[in-house]
C-alpha cells in the first residue's frame, strides 16, 4: 500500500470547514518560482506544473530505474501546493490576479535528499526532453498556522480568510504574514475536473500571539 501523505497527515491536509490552530513541521519540497495569472493558458503556472510533477514522478518510479534511493518507500504524489503574494499589497488582490507572485510546491518524501533530488531533475529532463532548470530543492519552516478547508471557487477565498481572523482574534493571535511567511494554499482538488462550487483548498496562514 503507497503512504499518502494525505491520510497519514490529516491534520495538515484535511482540516475542517471550520479554522484550526496547528503547528506545521518544517518540510522539504520540489519548488518552482514565477509571477503572472495562474489561469493564463501556457503559462508560467502551467509550465510549474509540469515541472513539479514531472519531477515527483522520476522520484516515485525510480524504483523500477538504475537510481536505488536510500530508504525509498513507495508513496502517492502529494497535492499540489502554492505560496502567493503581490509586492505592496497586504494580504491577497483577487481582482490583480496579474500581479501574483508565487512559489508552486509539491511536497517531497522525507528520504529524498538533495543528491536525490538534483537526479530527479536531470532525470526528468531527459525523459521530457524539457528545461527543468527552474526546480529548486526547498526547505520551510511553516510553525504556528491557522488553517481551514474552504469549499468553492479560488476567487471566494476572502470569506474563508474572513472567518480565519474572525477566530484568530478570539483565540489572541493575528495573521502573521511577511516577506518570510507566506498566504499558503493546498489543492485538494483537480480544478480541469471539479466544478468551481465543489473545490477543496486548505487555506493556511501564519500566525502570532497578539501583542
Amino acid at each position: 500500500m503507497a503512504f499518502d501523505y494525505k491520510k497519514e497527515y490529516k491534520e495538515l491536509y484535511l482540516p475542517p470547514k471550520k479554522p484550526v490552530i496547528v503547528t506545521v513541521p518544517p518540510m522539504n519540497f520540489i519548488a518552482v518560482r514565477g509571477s503572472g495569472d495562474p489561469n493564463t493558458e501556457d503559462g508560467e503556472y502551467k509550465q510549474a506544473m509540469e515541472i513539479l510533477y514531472g519531477i515527483a514522478y522520476a522520484i516515485k518510479m525510480s524504483k523500477k530505474g538504475s537510481r536505488q534511493i536510500e530508504g525509498y518507500f513507495d508513496f502517492v504524489v502529494p497535492p499540489p501546493e502554492g505560496f502567493w503574494w503581490q509586492e505592496g499589497v497586504s494580504g491577497i488582490d483577487y481582482a490583480h490576479k496579474e500581479n501574483f507572485r508565487w512559489i508552486s510546491v509539491i511536497r517531497l518524501p522525507d528520504f529524498v535528499t538533495r543528491e536525490d533530488f538534483d537526479w530527479a531533475v536531470r532525470e526528468a529532463a531527459r525523459k521530457k526532453k524539457s528545461d527543468f532548470s527552474k526546480a529548486e530543492f526547498f526547505t520551510y519552516d511553516e510553525g504556528l498556522c491557522v488553517q481551514c478547508m474552504h469549499i468553492g471557487s479560488y476567487d471566494d477565498e476572502p470569506e474563508t480568510v474572513r472567518l480565519m481572523n474572525e477566530y484568530l482574534d478570539e483565540q489572541g493571535y493575528v495573521t502573521d504574514i511577511t516577506d518570510k511567511r507566506l498566504h499558503h494554499e493546498i489543492y485538494l482538488s483537480d480544478a480541469r475536473k471539479v466544478p468551481p462550487e465543489k473545490l477543496k483548498t486548505v487555506i493556511r496562514h501564519p500566525i502570532a500571539q497578539k501583542l
